[in-house]
């Protein structure tokens, strides 16, 4: 019956205040957050931003070899289908070869292709975790690991990596946090954001602690071929036998594809007791269909073709070079010091707090941003309790390196006058 006069429908009710999901309350990205669509706004106002918060280096001119765009352009025929959950096949033989040569013993049906290693990172923590399990994630991390912890009903128990160390693992504090809920154990070398490389006899400790304890070993090796001054990359999984590890790589950052969106996650060590959970990866895996098709093709190039990072991070290269001028900013600062990176294309920042005792990195990474247009990430963005610390990267350019100290250097000592001033 259409409604009449003394029937007519009820006018639609206004809409309840829509609240994002609980799970989200704790979850922090901060080098896409708040300071990252401010920088927004002010380009779209006019003004020209330097970013410097996220390690994304087609930004920053440089591009994809060849190789891997003659990949993408053969096998776009290929390309059109959906493909096994775990990946094309040529991709994963290419990663299981490459495993080898570093020593790995790895099986084609223990890899896992995805739409970047931050899918597969919360795919594996989504597989592993129940309601109030614990993850040990070091301190300074890459925040995404704390929030896929989080986001998968985890606690992420953050270990200490700190400054006085080089920012390598305290392990006796890492041994004291390990409780009966703890789960896994999570190892980023080379580091995002400090730059740390990983000796070999501080990864045997922390392996020898996993597998004491039945740990998951999820091992971040994003960066594993970006090093400077002989560092030596260490691969974690040759170094377990009695436990499960998980090792993650991808294309984004040594062959400079980020836009491909193609990572990869390979177990080995210790499998016969991680069946069922190996089989819900497969399951999760199977719910999204597959990964980009077309970026899977561009790892046995990839993985086989030439080796085109060494040329960058050797001295002369480009990765280097910027290093060498943001280690020469900070000697002539007045204000800031650093330790040198030895890997990954971060620097982790400090400000001398007896230069400048009220240093608070999210109002200086406003004010940097608002007064010399320059964007970086506030050191606390990376789970630590202190305040005193920024991440840049190390992708522009030497000249804008100097420019971008230069502007530093300007607004802190505004900083240090203001308090003269009030002293």
């Amino acid at each position: 019956m259409m409604p009449g006069p003394d029937n007519a429908m009820a006018p639609p009710r206004p809409p309840t205040h829509l609240k994002p999901s609980s799970r989200l309350a704790d979850v922090r990205y901060d080098i896409r957050g708040p300071l990252a669509r401010r920088a927004l706004e002010l380009e779209k106002s006019g003004k020209p931003i330097i970013k410097l918060n996220i390690g994304n280096p087609g930004a920053f001119g440089f591009a994809m070899p060849e190789h891997l765009r003659r990949a993408v352009a053969e096998h776009i025929p290929q390309s059109e289908a959906y493909a096994h959950q775990k990946g094309i096949l040529p991709a994963r033989e290419a990663i299981v070869e490459d495993q080898r040569h570093r020593g790995v013993r790895v099986a084609v049906d223990d890899v896992f292709v995805g739409n970047g290693v931050s899918e597969l990172i919360i795919s594996a923590l989504r597989g592993l975790l129940d309601d109030g399990d614990e993850v040990l994630v070091p301190s300074p991390d890459y925040p995404l690991w704390t929030a896929a912890v989080t986001l998968n009903g985890g606690r992420a128990v953050h270990y200490p990596c700190p400054r006085e160390q080089g920012f390598l693992p305290d392990l006796e504090r890492l041994r004291a946090l390990v409780t009966p809920r703890t789960r896994a154990l999570v190892i980023i070398t080379p580091n995002n954001p400090t730059g740390a490389v990983y000796p070999r006899p501080v990864l045997e400790a922390m392996v020898a602690l996993a597998e004491e304890h039945g740990l998951v070993v999820f091992s971040d090796e994003i960066y594993d071929r970006i090093l400077y001054d002989g560092a030596e990359h260490v691969p974690v999984a040759t170094l377990v036998q009695h436990t499960l590890c998980g090792t993650f790589g991808g294309l984004s950052k040594v062959h400079r594809g980020c836009g491909l969106r193609v990572g990869w996650l390979s177990f080995s060590g210790a499998r016969a007791h991680a069946d069922e959970y190996l089989q819900s990866l497969d399951l999760l895996a199977s719910l999204r269909l597959c990964g980009n098709v077309t970026g899977q093709w561009t790892v046995p190039a990839a993985l086989g073709g030439p080796d085109t990072i060494s040329a960058l991070t050797a001295p002369g290269g480009r990765l280097y070079q910027t290093r060498q001028a943001i280690l020469a900013g900070t000697r002539a600062s007045a204000y800031l010091d650093v330790v040198a990176p030895q890997g990954a294309m971060y620097a982790f920042v400090r400000a001398k707090r007896d230069r400048l005792p009220e240093f608070d990195d999210q109002r200086f990474a406003l004010d940097l941003l608002e007064r010399r247009q320059v964007l970086i990430v506030p050191g606390s963005s990376f789970n630590v309790a202190y305040r005193d610390h920024f991440r840049i990267t190390l992708l522009p350019d030497e000249a804008i390196v100097a420019d971008v100290f230069g502007r530093m250097e300007s607004l802190l000592d505004e900083y240090a006058a203001a308090r003269s001033a009030k002293a």
